[in-house]
């Protein structure tokens, strides 16, 4: 049998407080600083804590090359190499197993180490934003600013008295968008969204307007917005709530047929309730008659960007400028939208079926009809929208 690590490993000390009543009773405070070496795997589910037995194995085996496990064993104990295997932080060859699969799929997709680990780490499931701040709440009497400490300036000190004046813009029909654009969290419940203004959204954000085969198998899309080599890696899975004519229910958005591919049913279950799940339980959002969780098919983007120091970034940067087209399509209509990164990505993954790892959540973003009169608190100050505004959201 011949072994190898897994592809992509971290390792970082970490320091937790563990209680010890023998120092309590000795007369010390009962609590213990305990340092843990916690090993990172993209491959894997979860952080593992390993001991110092164990990250001396990991230091004699490559990540490429196969060793024996025999000649392993001359080192080390068979007991701390079984370990590693039982982990997935040591793999056999031909090992048919579900650690093996997601190894083999990371070494295919060229990912980038510390952005893999990024990625996989930073998923949320099962975050509650409202109850977490509320919580918080009921654990300090301090305010917001004590808390938090003074605001960084809007703007960056001066380096130098000069300025150079630039001339006013000359008012377009684009300013008039741009006045009307600000995050929606008042969405009316009691209406449809029309079909037609639904569709028009989804073309104008994600559509493609130009399909070019720039080499053999090499097919390009033209968007709205931009995307690193023209790949557009980031798809839209749109949830359903309440759209004419539209059952409600998980779809996937075609850019190139604009058509919606049904995924699940979910008639018969509350949307609103699994949207609020789906968004860290921001119930605002949860109430907009469609939601699209934007997810990046890296294998896409890293099969021309392999192993890149900005092949992660620039797929996050896609997720934005499609964010933002969605925000002006929407409010040329005179439709509300939000984008949010608070989301639970583990969540959303079980309901679709996805491997975060080939095709993770960035963000949701979601757009509707808005209500006629304001409940939640909206960030308008021009009073663009709303006839009164408050200072909270973007």
């Amino acid at each position: 049998m011949r072994l190898r690590r897994c592809a992509i490993l971290f390792l970082t000390p970490h320091e937790r407080l563990d209680f010890q009543l023998g120092s309590l009773a000795s007369g010390g405070t009962g609590v213990a600083s305990v340092i843990e070496w916690l090993a990172l795997a993209p491959h894997l589910t979860t952080q593992l804590i390993l001991d110092i037995e164990r990250i001396a194995v990991l230091g004699d085996v490559s990540p490429v090359n196969w060793i024996d496990y025999e000649t392993l064993a001359t080192k080390h104990r068979t007991a701390t190499l079984d370990a590693l295997l039982a982990d997935g932080l040591l793999l056999r060859e031909h090992e048919d197993s579900d650690n093996a699969r997601r190894d083999a799929n990371l070494r295919a997709m060229h990912w980038r180490a510390l952005d893999a680990i990024a990625h996989r780490f930073s998923r949320w499931h099962d975050v509650d934003t409202i109850q977490a701040q509320r919580t918080f709440s009921e654990e300090t009497d301090m305010d917001f600013l004590e808390r938090l400490g003074p605001c960084p300036p809007p703007v960056r000190p001066p380096q130098s008295d000069a300025r150079l004046t630039l001339p006013p813009a000359a008012t377009t029909p684009l300013d008039e968008v741009f006045k009307h654009r600000y995050t929606c969290r008042n969405y009316d419940t009691e209406r449809a969204l029309p079909q037609a203004e639904f569709a028009a959204v989804l073309f104008r954000s994600f559509g493609a307007r130009a399909v070019h085969e720039y080499a053999e198998g090499v097919v390009l899309l033209k968007k709205s917005a931009p995307s690193a080599g023209g790949l557009h890696p980031v798809g839209a899975f749109v949830l359903v709530r309440d759209v004419e004519d539209i059952a409600p229910g998980w779809y996937h958005y075609h850019p190139i047929e604009h058509a919606l591919e049904p995924l699940v049913d979910l008639r018969g279950r509350d949307v609103r309730a699994l949207a609020a799940k789906c968004l860290g339980g921001q119930p605002y959002f949860s109430e907009a008659h469609a939601i699209c969780m934007l997810a990046g098919r890296f294998r896409r983007n890293f099969w021309k960007y392999r192993n890149h120091a900005k092949a992660y970034r620039s797929v996050v940067l896609d997720t934005g400028a499609l964010a933002q087209t969605l925000y002006l399509s929407a409010t040329e209509l005179g439709l509300g939208a939000f984008i949010t990164a608070g989301v639970n990505e583990l969540d959303i993954e079980r309901e679709l079926d996805l491997d975060p790892m080939e095709e993770g959540v960035i963000a949701a973003c979601g757009f509707g009809v808005k209500r006629a009169q304001r409940t939640e608190i909206e960030y308008d100050p021009p009073n663009g929208v709303w006839p009164t505004h408050g200072m909270d959201g973007g």
